[in-house]
């Protein structure tokens, strides 16, 4: 495996590790984070004017961080889950962008 995918998993990890500490403190809830999430998920997918040149694949590299933490915070509560685990949900809420419609 490339050592950027081990340094982006580690990455990933520690953000989620982080937002969970901000829910459990009373920071921030979990909606919020859902919401600010979803927001920057929103646009690199349609603001974004480069989104457009880059393949269905590509995209979906762009978002992947921003779809497994919106899934560990929604998980909130409950044990964190592992990076497998979560990396398996994502692949779950692919759709198709407009352009492959």
């Amino acid at each position: 495996m490339n050592t950027a995918n081990l340094q982006l998993e580690g990455l990933c990890m520690a953000v989620a590790a982080l937002n969970r500490l901000f829910v459990e403190k009373g920071l921030v809830s979990p909606d919020e984070i859902d919401l600010v999430l979803h927001k920057a998920e929103a646009s690199l997918t349609n603001e974004d004017p480069r989104s457009e040149d880059l393949s269905p694949a590509n995209r979906d590299a762009v978002v992947f961080p921003l779809r497994l933490l919106r899934l560990a915070n929604a998980q909130a509560g409950q044990p964190a889950p592992s990076f497998a685990s979560l990396t398996k949900s994502v692949a779950g809420t692919k759709r198709p962008y407009n352009d492959q419609m």
